[in-house]
């Protein structure tokens, strides 16, 4: 049935798209895409990473995802580690499996991130 992944969404509050766009893309390295006109009424915003899709969308009231979130695979866990505390984001250790380390991390709304490395 399934062939593929096409995107993950998370949800953001209203009107933080700059927020959005400065960490997605300032921090992680997104590239913004154009949404479809027919969805720009909506409010949110949508990126790519290589074949990663993560599209942002306005949820009011808005409650961050504590638990759910997506995992983002990454060449250098201990670089991107770096960056991520030069720009003074907390980073908290998730325990590695026997084939990836991983650490979580969120982004300015609250939503968790995983970010892997596969070993």
């Amino acid at each position: 049935m399934i062939e593929a992944l096409h995107h993950i969404q998370i949800a953001m509050p209203k009107g933080q798209e700059d927020i959005a766009r400065d960490f997605y893309c300032g921090i992680l390295g997104f590239v913004e895409v154009p949404k479809p006109d027919v969805l720009q009424g909506r409010g949110g915003v949508w990126f790519e990473a290589g074949q990663v899709r993560l599209h942002l969308g306005v949820e009011d009231p808005f409650v961050p995802a504590k638990k759910a979130h997506p995992g983002f695979q990454v060449a250098s866990l201990d670089k991107v580690v770096r960056e991520l505390r030069a720009h003074d984001l907390e980073v908290s250790g998730g325990d590695d499996l026997p084939d990836l380390k991983r650490v979580y991390i969120a982004d300015p709304f609250g939503n968790r991130i995983e970010l892997l490395e596969l070993l």
